[in-house]
């Protein structure tokens, strides 16, 4: 669990509450379920009409990474570089093929490539077309929240006007302006809080996970470039210096 996801969340939404309830707000008043539908139900469908479905639905799952962070897998990968550089060293490139089975598709595309002799240069420019593949994807899937948090302020400025709307049908009876008068302000409340206070992190977040993920990855780029040259001196430790200095 990323406590600090959690613990900005929680602050983003105490301060909202709790400066409500110190202006002399009633509490229950922020909760309008006509204006959360409005805005919620409104942004999300706009963002799936923009974008692709695989996408929509990977930007969804990639949710959990903002509470549950993806395991950081460097120091496990600097002891497989060291596995992978012994073995090539001491029993040749086909004995690479022994670490394939339980790698992800990128290494295993690695790998697969020095085992099968490719030429190094040749080897590194489709491992950087696998990455450049691997970024437009995950980065497709991550804007869905950005477009949320363009969307969202102008669907509470629609549920805004049909709250007004609300009020204007319904002058003649003044028990029922209330009613539309909160609509409206609390769906443009909705709409500015979500964008900035969840939308818009939450994909800078995501954001930051892939890029991390792609810079570890052109570091294997190059440590497969290495290991199919031959050079397992101090360029590899300096690969994986590098490997684990990644913040």
């Amino acid at each position: 669990m990323d406590l600090t996801s959690l613990l900005g969340l929680l602050l983003a939404l105490a301060g909202i509450f709790v400066g409500h309830t110190l202006d002399g707000g009633k509490f229950s008043s922020l909760f309008q379920p006509a204006a959360f539908a409005i805005v919620v139900v409104g942004t999300f469908g706009a963002v799936l009409l923009q974008t692709k479905s695989q996408a929509f639905v990977r930007g969804v799952r990639m949710l959990r990474w903002v509470f549950v962070t993806p395991p950081d897998r460097r120091q496990a990968l600097a002891r497989e570089i060291h596995l992978w550089s012994l073995s090539a060293r001491r029993d040749g490139l086909l004995s690479l093929e022994q670490y394939m089975a339980k790698a992800d598709p990128f290494i295993q595309k690695g790998l697969r490539l020095v085992v099968d002799g490719i030429q190094p240069d040749k080897l590194r420019s489709l491992m950087h077309t696998e990455i450049n593949n691997y970024e437009f994807r995950e980065r497709q899937a991550a804007r869905i929240w950005e477009s949320a948090a363009g969307y969202a302020p102008t669907v509470g400025i629609l549920g805004a006007v049909l709250g007004l709307i609300h009020v204007m049908e319904n002058l003649s009876d003044p028990s029922k302006l209330g009613a539309g008068i909160a609509v409206a302000f609390v769906s443009t409340v909705y709409g500015v809080g979500l964008a900035n206070l969840f939308f818009y992190p939450v994909g800078n977040k995501i954001k930051g996970i892939v890029s991390e993920r792609v810079a570890q990855y052109e570091i294997l780029a190059d440590v497969f470039h290495d290991i199919a040259t031959g050079d397992y001196t101090r360029v590899l430790d300096e690969r994986v210096a590098c490997l684990l200095s990644e913040h």
